[in-house]
């Protein structure tokens, strides 16, 4: 009989081999026709469509005159350009879809086909109605990304990705300029709602989540802001100063984890400048980090906009510059010409678009519909809004809303004007938002009617009211903002107490591209009216033995600890997209626990954040008479000399509370549910380290109601040649949705790489020797089970190429 299995075994060995050779073969087969089929093309090509082809063809969208006439010239791409067949072309490919952010040439008689590119990380913006055409187009608003890293659940944000590639599919794009992975290293970042995390693990997996989803629809993806585009103040110019080992274990990371395990179509380059060079002009960023450290095989894109010398770009590995203009085109031919810009460069950044167009819908005509399931895609964001929302507080089981409740009143404009995503690039025109008073009403509760009306009366007079924006593209480019809360006195506040069963109380905040949040009231703090609202409401309702209970709509972390006490429970929504008063409900009624958790620090005050000090910068020293109105480049905004040192250094988020035992309203990782886990039974494959580490815990429900848990795992560094954190988070998992009283066993493998520091005076990643702990967490302050490994002797997790070196004078600013 085992002799029997043997050989059955060594058959289907053997097979396997073959069948495993016959699709390496075919697969290398394939790539070899492809790279054929490039260089073809290229040869084909003249100096002049190369040019075209890695400058964009302009940005055009439908905007007022108004906006147009802040545009710097050149800004619709094809005006200036003297080639008419060019121009015929670039009117021709800006009708394939409307409200797209940008295109690459298309020359048929070359077989080379556009690449339509679009907006952005909360799902596909394009515009909504089109000229002639009845049909109107809209398109699904995903929850932002906070609200997905917060959901620490990789396979819902794979569903999410997979919904939103097939709207980019459907509607005929090519490429979605997504995720955005930036780091949030300050709260008052404006972008923040478009990142993940503070934490490059959380913020790299989800990333290559989000990727793999969209791009297993045959469409590609633009991994950006490449890198550390941490702030929006004077963007198009800010020179990030930062050390070596910051970058690598912070900044860095998570692109990393992104572009190695998702291997996005693109990336995009970021405006800033990092140690003193544009991003899109730095050949140690995207050329010895990205393609030789990394193996990255797609193009890199410029930022709409960003760098200042096109040919420097070309030679730094910046294939493609976006939107693009005519001047640019011509830069690219001269300088090619004068030989400032080697042809076998212009030829290797043209064969990588050429590559990644193989592969896009346009170039294998996809027949798309235009008709994506939107119905489908709702089911799916009202789920992950759901799952990311983080309960912070929740008093004597105040939530979920007891079975007897069903008048509600709603308080704060926000109940009945939803914030579903934040602005700019990653706003979506979506068909519709349900508001939380929607969401009651579906949900089967009786919101107010009569506040209803007073809110809806008190909007309709604010809006009319409201000064018209004299900036009219800063009015784009931020979006909705909040109308001023109306006052809820004692007097009203008790009226409704009298009759109804409870109080929400909405608190709303929006933020968008092109501006940093401030910390003052009204935006990062409360404002005395929504304080007093929230004091005068909690009160009213509590002296009739009710509950009061605050949603925060917003948009990234705020100041809760002034006011937390007077409530009985708090949940962030954050924003939820377009189904968010549904899945706010799904939450406050119990439909679902709420299983969300922090991916970011909530801090008691704004000045505790390690970098407060520093955030956004400083006015940057500089020569040049003419800097207040410096327009260079391709630029929505002045560029003003600006920097910021991340004097903070590897100290960002938890590591750095942690790590100084610094108070926190909430911290990372934090979240409540309505049933309560056990952890146990922590069980290591081996007390020595040696590279790789296999271990498991069990996690059980032991509260009353099914629910489901993230499991944190943080290593514990002992301090030696390199100052460490007090923990770094190695590895995280969601359980499955657990009833009461049942179990799982948690499995996890974790490597050298998932914890190692790096070593500026090697380029090496290192563990060094010593003795480790390994922390398992329902929060990083929350440890239910510990255990120890060692290594015995300094472990590498690989040598890296030197690449942004700061001079020694930033080495010092930002050494601890």
């Amino acid at each position: 009989m085992r002799i029997k299995w043997l050989r059955s075994a060594m058959v289907f060995t053997v097979v396997f081999s073959m069948f495993l050779m016959a699709f390496q073969l075919k697969t290398a087969s394939a790539k070899s026709t492809d790279d054929q089929k490039v260089q073809q093309i290229i040869s084909k090509m003249t100096l002049e469509q190369k040019a075209q082809l890695v400058i964009g063809t302009g940005m055009f969208f439908e905007m007022p005159d108004s906006i147009k006439a802040l545009m710097p010239p050149g800004f619709g791409g094809e005006g200036d350009s003297k080639d008419p067949v060019y121009s015929e072309m670039v009117k021709r490919i800006r009708k394939y879809l409307p409200g797209s952010a940008g295109n690459s040439s298309e020359f048929t008689d070359l077989g080379i086909a556009t690449q339509v590119l679009s907006d952005g990380p909360a799902g596909l913006r394009i515009q909504p109605t089109r000229k002639g055409d009845t049909k109107t187009y809209y398109c699904t608003a995903f929850p932002i990304g906070t609200v997905l890293a917060s959901t620490w659940d990789t396979d819902l944000v794979y569903k999410v990705g997979q919904s939103m590639g097939n709207e980019v599919k459907e509607y005929g794009s090519d490429i979605l300029l997504a995720p955005a992975i930036n780091i949030q290293r300050d709260p008052l970042c404006g972008r923040n709602f478009e990142y993940y995390s503070e934490d490059p693990l959380v913020a790299g997996k989800t990333a290559a989540a989000m990727i793999k989803g969209i791009q297993s629809n045959g469409v590609g993806t633009s991994l950006k802001h490449f890198a550390a585009n941490n702030s929006e103040t004077n963007r198009m110019s800010v020179n990030t100063i930062v050390s070596e080992r910051a970058l690598r274990e912070i900044y860095l990371k998570g692109f990393e984890i992104a572009v190695k395990e998702a291997q996005p179509w693109t990336v995009m380059s970021s405006y800033n400048k990092i140690n003193g060079t544009y991003t899109s002009e730095s050949n140690d960023l995207l050329t010895k980090i990205l393609r030789t450290d990394w193996d990255f095989k797609g193009y890199v894109m410029t930022d709409w906009g960003g760098g200042s010398d096109v040919v420097a770009q070309m030679i730094a590995g910046n294939d493609m510059i976006q939107p693009g203009q005519p001047k640019q085109i011509a830069d690219v031919i001269a300088a090619v010409k004068d030989g400032k810009l080697d042809v076998k460069i212009l030829d290797r950044n043209v064969g990588r678009i050429l590559t990644i167009m193989m592969k896009a819908p346009r170039y294998n005509k996809y027949p798309y519909s235009n008709t994506p399931d939107l119905k489908a895609h709702a089911e799916v964001t009202r789920q992950a809004a759901t799952d990311g929302m983080v309960l912070l507080k929740n008093d004597k089981n105040a939530l979920p809303i007891s079975s007897g409740v069903k008048n509600i009143a709603a308080f704060g404009n926000t109940s009945y004007d939803f914030i579903a995503g934040g602005s700019g690039s990653g706003d979506v025109n979506e068909a519709y938002t349900i508001s939380l008073f929607e969401g009651l009403t579906n949900g089967g509760y009786t919101p107010d009617d009569v506040l209803t009306t007073v809110y809806g009366a008190y909007m309709d007079h604010m809006r009319a009211q409201a000064p018209k924006s004299n900036n009219p593209l800063m009015a784009l480019m931020m979006g909705k903002q909040p109308i001023s809360e109306m006052t809820i006195t004692p007097d009203l506040a008790k009226k409704f107490a009298d009759k109804d069963d409870i109080a929400l109380i909405t608190i709303g905040r929006n933020a968008g591209e092109g501006r940093d949040r401030t910390d003052t009231e009204g935006d990062f703090r409360l404002n005395k009216t929504e304080k007093d609202m929230i004091k005068n409401v909690a009160n009213a309702f509590h002296a009739k033995g009710k509950k009061a209970i605050v949603v925060l709509n917003i948009p990234g972390v705020v100041e809760v600890a002034s006011w937390r006490d007077l409530v009985d429970a708090v949940l962030v929504a954050w924003q939820p997209g377009q189904e968010g008063g549904n899945s706010v409900v799904d939450v406050l009624s119990g439909k679902v626990n709420p299983s969300g958790k922090l991916a970011a620090t909530f801090p008691l005050n704004y000045s505790e954040a390690p970098s407060a000090k520093n955030f956004p910068g400083v006015a940057e020293k500089s020569n040049k008479k003419d800097d207040a109105a410096d327009l260079s480049g391709f630029s929505f905004m002045r560029r003003t000399p600006w920097e910021v040192v991340y004097e903070d250094d590897i100290y960002v988020g938890y590591r750095y509370y942690n790590t100084f035992k610094v108070p926190v309203a909430y911290e990372f990782g934090y979240g409540l549910s309505y049933t309560t886990f056990d952890y146990s039974n922590l069980k290591l494959a081996s007390t020595n380290f040696s590279g790789k580490l296999t271990f498991t815990v069990d996690v059980k429900n032991t509260g009353s109601v099914a629910g489901r848990e993230a499991v944190q795992i943080y290593v514990g560094s002992p301090s030696g040649k390199l100052k460490k954190p007090e923990e770094t988070l190695a590895a995280y998992a969601k359980t499955k949705l657990l009833n009461p009283g049942e179990s799982q066993t948690v499995s996890f493998t974790i490597e050298t790489k998932d914890f190692a520091s790096f070593n500026e005076a090697t380029s090496s990643w290192i563990a060094e020797a010593g003795n480790y702990t390994l922390k398992v967490g329902a929060s990083s302050l929350n440890i239910k089970q510990t255990a120890n490994f060692k290594i015995g002797k300094e472990l590498s997790a690989g040598k890296v190429t030197k690449a942004l070196a700061p001079s020694r004078e930033i080495n010092k600013l930002v050494s601890k």
